[in-house]
């Protein structure tokens, strides 16, 4: 063991070095390398070969200036990125995302998970992540417009059906894709499956929207099965209000369980008797059109408002569904405090490495965002399929192709994550499952 501890400390220390300063990459590295390392100690052709050092390396990072001029008729200046980073099984894939908080940091983290969360779904995916520091709130739809047209005219060069399909992420929906969609085809003069979650009248397809908040609970419902467990009155705090959180409090409420908590960036409410149909709908109405805040839900409704995160809520199951490290370690072991048994990651990388520590020793089950949130890829690996065949399918056999897909994901982390205790380790099983395909694939190219 001693062997092993020494070996992760020194290749953290030597990806640290390479990247100074990129705190949500070194953490990415470390929560995957934790397992690897020690998985490959008796593999020495992966030793020799140099993978996992060299899967922590993008294949390129594109850096440009992204100008475009508001509606006042000033110029603006935006920073672009594209992380390509590892084309092993399939074109690089992976969303855009315009938020303030958007750094090199955190696209090679995003890239990095996106590796092995496209090699888990079976489907042939490399990994790649993208966006700008650009902030798409409070501006006109046209100032949108023309930052999209302007980050497109430098990201076409770059991209392609066969080269790197991007899609969605924070900050980026149907509306921001259409618009880098249509400037794509202007400046391309072709018609092609470039990005994903595109409209459903060019080439999009059916229950995108929906995939990363359902695959999430699928994902929950197969680790409780497998325990021998149901989702039926389970209590279940959610954070987050966007299109992830509000279809997987959709797909809890299906099952039978009992939403109590959302939350968005001013704090969260909490209601005891659960959020049910019509209130979800009015929770859709509320953030995703009129764009308000959740204090009215609890105005309306009459149920508590706090600000904060929802962690302290004594629940069965939290799935943490807003962004990256906002479960911390004081608040994973609040959770297990108040009987907390299972943890599904609908964000990307939402707990902190003390907080998946805390989770892990106590053994609950514990879905990793790199297999908890694999749907919505999933799903854009299949409108990629749908595009190259000039097809389109039917909603019932997508969710079935979810949902099947969901289950190959469990079944392999189970079988990578099965303890010597009859535990399963499904964060050892996603790093170890997700990563065997990929290092097979390097393995085979040679030194490339």
């Amino acid at each position: 063991m001693t062997v092993r501890a020494d070996s992760l400390e020194r290749f953290i220390a030597g990806v640290q070095t390479r990247n100074p300063g990129e705190t949500e990459f070194h953490q990415a590295v470390q929560e995957v390398a934790a397992s690897i390392i020690p998985y490959i100690q008796d593999k020495p052709q992966y030793q020799e070969m140099q993978i996992l050092e060299r899967m922590a390396e993008p294949d390129r990072t594109i850096i440009f200036r992204v100008c475009w001029e508001d509606d006042n008729g000033n110029i603006r200046v935006n920073r672009g990125y594209r992380v390509q980073f590892n084309n092993s099984i399939g074109p690089y894939k992976g969303g855009i995302r315009f938020h303030p908080t958007v750094t090199s940091s955190v696209l090679k983290f995003l890239g990095f998970e996106q590796t092995f969360k496209n090699s888990l779904t079976g489907l042939p995916m490399g990994g790649g992540k993208g966006g700008s520091d650009f902030n798409p709130k409070g501006k006109s739809n046209n100032e949108v417009m023309r930052f999209c047209q302007s980050f497109m005219t430098e990201l076409h060069r770059h991209i392609g059906e066969d080269t790197d399909v991007p899609a969605g992420d924070i900050g980026v929906g149907a509306r921001e894709i259409g618009y880098m969609f249509g400037q794509y085809k202007r400046l391309r003069n072709e018609f092609v499956g470039v990005l994903t979650g595109k409209g459903l009248e060019f080439g999009g397809s059916l229950i995108r929207t929906e995939a990363t908040g359902y695959g999430t609970i699928y994902m929950l419902e197969n680790m409780l099965q497998h325990a021998g467990n149901g989702m039926e009155g389970k209590r279940v705090a959610i954070s987050g209000s966007g299109n992830v959180a509000t279809y997987a409090a959709e797909k809890v409420r299906q099952l039978g369980g009992s939403v109590i908590t959302m939350s968005d960036s001013s704090g969260f409410i909490y209601d005891p008797d659960g959020i049910d149909r019509h209130k979800l709908a009015y929770m859709v109405e509320l953030k995703q059109v009129r764009r308000g805040r959740i204090k009215d839900y609890a105005d309306e409704f009459g149920v508590e408002f706090h600000e904060g995160r929802p962690w302290n809520v004594a629940c069965d199951i939290a799935v943490p569904c807003a962004t990256q490290n906002e479960i911390s370690s004081d608040e994973a072991k609040l959770l297990l405090s108040n009987g907390c048994m299972a943890v599904s990651e609908g964000a990307n990388m939402p707990t902190e490495l003390g907080g998946i520590k805390a989770f892990q020793e106590a053994g609950i089950l514990f879905g990793p965002s790199k297999a908890a949130n694999a749907g919505g890829v999933a799903v854009s690996g299949l409108e990629m399929s749908q595009n190259s065949s000039r097809i389109s399918w039917e909603e019932d056999e997508l969710q079935e192709l979810l949902k099947n897909i969901m289950k190959k994901i469990h079944d392999n982390c189970a079988d990578y994550g099965a303890t010597s205790n009859g535990r399963v380790d499904y964060l050892a099983g996603a790093n170890i499952a997700g990563f065997v395909k990929v290092a097979d694939a390097m393995l085979a190219y040679g030194v490339v």
